[in-house]
């Protein structure tokens, strides 16, 4: 009973799935925490920039659908 307790902690310590795994998730985690800090610092800067580009989009877009579209509205 002993001995097939201690295998199969053996097996369960040179299995490595578990522990890549969990690594993996923290990583993850790690990434996720980094690009939300950035995202919160530059709140207001990307704001502006996604700002600008929408506008110069919309009015790249009306002026090639030109007067007889109506504008694109």
């Amino acid at each position: 009973m002993i001995r097939k307790f201690l295998a199969s902690l053996r097996g369960a310590v040179s299995d490595r799935k578990g522990v890549t795994a969990a690594e993996y998730a923290i990583l993850a985690v790690g990434v996720v925490i980094v690009v939300g800090g950035a995202v919160a610092a530059f709140q207001g800067t990307l704001t502006t920039a996604f700002t600008g580009i929408g506008t110069q989009v919309t009015s790249t877009q009306n002026s090639l659908q030109g007067p007889a579209a109506g504008g694109g509205r």
